[in-house]
């Protein structure tokens, strides 16, 4: 969300910026309606306070016993008080136009963010070799787990449709001892506190994190109770008070960042730092037709997530120190990938900067992003109202950072395809075995 006091102090920055992430100049519309806000609240006020001053004048009135003027003036007040929901009204719809305005904007590309038009556009920013032989080319993963009868997707449609799968026996754990190694990584390594949050979450917390109103089609959401089964169009209607709405994450993002929503942190408090692994859901609306085979575009997903929220100062010093960590994790795993600064038109809707962690991926002889870190300034946090007490005592908005720490799906996919052998086998990277009981090698089939 903008502040719309700084568009007003600079409304060609703000058009300038939001320029380079391909948007027409948008201060003198945004301005407008303030000034119809403004107005709605200037009149509601003068309302209110033509009412107090009759109060005094029907007192004094009363006093000289001039009945006429007295009823004159009580007749003038109850128009007044019959205006006020009119007004109030007016003023409700003028915020609510705004808001609705400002809540629709991307937030604004620090400087040093590259210009481009879409993925075209991203700068490599630095990249890492494996010390193990790079393969430039091999089966693909689904390949492999089929043909190891470890990997079903069959068995998934049937049960839920396109873009799921069903995992079993050795790389069911081989999935599981990555996210347990990552959360161990996270928690021992790099500072950051473990959180089971719940997956189901309200508007307000996707609101906060900028997931809705703009993405609402990319989201998966249910109700609650029997009664929305049976009266589904009534229910959707929040009007109805049949049930009750609730989304599907679709990253950890949200319940971690949304866990400081409308409170006020001591400065001494921060950095906080949370990290989760949770299923995630994502409708991708917008995909069809890409990546249809294998586990690369899932519905259904697990993810190691990093939140942290911290000062103005610190926040690029953050964005920084998490994309180490994220990366930390591809490096123990031996993994070859590059770093992308993301470009104007390639970057997520709250963030003003991205790095996108690719993994090698030889069966697809291409990098695939496997983690996204991104610094998101206050723009996450004016739409939670999450602030905190710097030294002077007065309240500032956090700054809030996201990223993952890494995919789990992802990294399942990258150490398959990085460590498979001639054979049709996986070895399994060392920095695993002591999650996967000593087993270092998952048999395949050719």
């Amino acid at each position: 969300m903008h502040d719309i006091r700084a568009i007003r102090e600079n409304p060609d920055a703000f058009d300038s910026d939001l320029a380079r992430r391909g948007l027409a100049p948008l201060s003198a519309a945004l301005i407008a309606l303030d000034e119809t806000r403004k107005a709605s609240v200037s009149a509601a006020q003068a309302n209110q306070e033509r009412r107090n001053a009759l109060a005094k004048e029907i007192g004094g009135a009363k006093k000289a016993k001039d009945e006429d003027r007295a009823a004159a003036l009580m007749a003038e007040v109850a128009a007044l008080k019959g205006a006020e929901p009119e007004l109030k009204a007016a003023q409700d719809a003028a915020d609510k136009a705004l808001a609705d305005k400002l809540a629709a904007i991307p937030n604004r590309p620090k400087p040093d963010v590259p210009e481009g038009a879409d993925e075209h556009g991203n700068v490599l920013y630095r990249s890492h070799a494996a010390t193990r032989e790079r393969l430039t080319e091999g089966r693909e993963h689904f390949e492999l787990g089929e043909a190891a009868g470890l990997m079903d997707f069959e068995a998934a449609a049937k049960l839920s449709g396109a873009r799921f799968v069903v995992l079993k026996g050795q790389l069911a754990r081989l999935e599981r001892a990555l996210g347990q190694f990552m959360l161990d990584l996270h928690t021992q390594e790099h500072g950051y506190l473990e959180v089971a949050p719940p997956v189901l979450v309200r508007d307000a917390a996707m609101f906060g994190t900028a997931q809705l109103p703009k993405f609402e089609d990319d989201q998966f959401s249910v109700f609650k109770g029997l009664d929305a089964v049976k009266t589904l169009d009534s229910a959707a209607d929040p009007a109805s008070g049949n049930t009750e709405k609730f989304w599907l994450v679709p990253t950890a993002e949200v319940p971690l960042t949304n866990l400081v929503r409308e409170s006020i942190l001591r400065e001494e408090e921060l950095p906080l730092r949370f990290t989760a692994l949770t299923p995630c859901f994502r409708a991708e609306a917008g995909s069809a037709g890409r990546d249809t085979r294998g586990m690369l575009r899932q519905h259904q997903f697990n993810k190691v997530e990093l939140v942290s929220i911290t000062t103005p100062e610190e926040s690029a010093t953050e964005h920084e120190r998490m994309l180490t960590c994220a990366e930390a994790v591809l490096k123990k795993l031996d993994l070859p990938y590059r770093v992308m600064t993301l470009c104007t038109g390639d970057m997520g809707f709250a963030s003003q900067k991205t790095y996108d962690i690719e993994v090698w991926v030889p069966g697809q002889r291409t990098h695939r992003e496997i983690s996204s870190c991104s610094v998101c300034g206050d723009f996450q946090a004016r739409r939670m109202n999450a602030r905190y007490r710097g030294k002077d005592g007065k309240p500032a908005y956090v700054h809030t950072l996201n990223g993952s720490g890494v995919a789990v799906g992802r990294a399942l996919i990258a150490v398959m395809e990085n460590y498979q052998n001639p054979d049709g086998s996986i070895t399994i990277p060392s920095v695993l075995h002591p999650y996967m009981g000593g087993l270092n090698r998952i048999e395949g089939t050719r």
